[in-house]
């Protein structure tokens, strides 16, 4: 089986009889849907090349926490895969404390891909330009707001990562997910947000958001005329939004590697790159050893990141300022 939730990022089930286990057995695969990739789609496309039967089953909340920590606790039989992403092997624990440990609880199968994040604006919001927001947010402190995927999560951090580094306040809107925190920017209670490329491309194609900024270091293939923010003045705000498989810790090495093969096949089909491609993401195969690497760089990321900004969960934060 494979398990799916919708949390800040929705973490979906499903069931898969895969061949490197007993046929008799299902197997549960944790997704995280709505922050980058959208779960339903992904999966379908990755596991698109294994024989195997999936069943959907839908655990959300803490920004996909919950699921975490289910599949954590999953016997360690290659039956129960996660697919996580940065925001919960590296963001959200490095925020706060969490019920499961990012790097003992988990054996790395293999990285899938990554997306770029964007500062996208409603057009209603009469900002089509980074520094002309900036000039208001100085004038006016706070006078816009920020739709947050929750807190841990990628929106969240890039946010802040701005406002820290352009000197500048914002109001913030948390939402349960990326995707309810894109349509409270679509339908502009929101008035800015810091998407995924893959989140957010249909919306600016559609014309309902503008692209501002590259929340990252180079400019996009899909937006060759979109800046970095780094190229506007806002050093510092880099937010890559890459997404991998895991299995329980404890999970044996002949199984990981099997499914590791499996998964990178599967990336290997020029259709499912393409269908990648299409909505901003790139696809991203590789060895166990390079996601867990990925995702050991980007946890001492973001401790630091936490640790220099002064970062904290809104709990805290609404706490400090009773």
């Amino acid at each position: 089986m494979l398990t799916q939730c919708p949390t800040s990022d929705d973490t979906q089930c499903r069931h898969v009889n895969h061949s490197c286990a007993p046929a008799a057995k299902s197997s549960r695969l944790g997704l995280l849907r709505g922050s980058v990739l959208d779960g339903n789609h992904t999966v379908n496309w990755v596991t698109s090349g294994w024989k195997s039967t999936i069943l959907v089953d839908n655990r959300a909340g803490a920004n996909g926490a919950i699921a975490s920590e289910y599949v954590a606790r999953a016997t360690p039989d290659g039956h129960t895969l996660m697919f996580g992403y940065v925001g919960t092997h590296a963001m959200n624990p490095a925020l706060q404390k969490l019920a499961y440990d990012p790097a003992a609880d988990f054996e790395p199968v293999g990285l899938v891909g990554s997306s770029s994040t964007l500062m996208v604006a409603h057009p209603d919001a009469g900002i089509p330009q980074v520094q002309q927001l900036i000039e208001r947010l100085k004038t006016t402190p706070r006078s816009l707001s920020y739709a947050s995927a929750g807190d841990g999560t990628p929106p969240h951090f890039a946010a802040e990562l701005f406002q820290l580094s352009s000197g500048t306040s914002m109001a913030s809107t948390t939402c349960e997910g990326a995707a309810p925190a894109i349509a409270e920017t679509v339908q502009g209670r929101s008035q800015i947000m810091f998407p995924s490329l893959f989140t957010a491309y249909p919306f600016i194609r559609a014309a309902q958001l503008w692209a501002l900024a590259v929340a990252g270091s180079k400019r996009l293939a899909a937006l060759p005329d979109v800046p970095t923010l780094s190229e506007l003045g806002v050093t510092g705000v880099d937010v890559v939004q890459w997404y991998g498989l895991f299995a329980p810790a404890g999970t044996p090495a002949a199984v990981v590697s099997h499914l590791n093969q499996a998964l990178n096949e599967v990336l290997a089909d020029p259709d499912v790159v393409r269908r990648f491609e299409s909505q901003g993401a790139l696809v991203e195969p590789g060895s166990p050893d390079a996601l867990a690497l990925r995702m050991k760089s980007d946890l001492a990321r973001w401790r630091e990141v936490v640790r220099q900004a002064g970062i904290a969960p809104k709990e805290q934060r609404q706490f400090a300022l009773d």
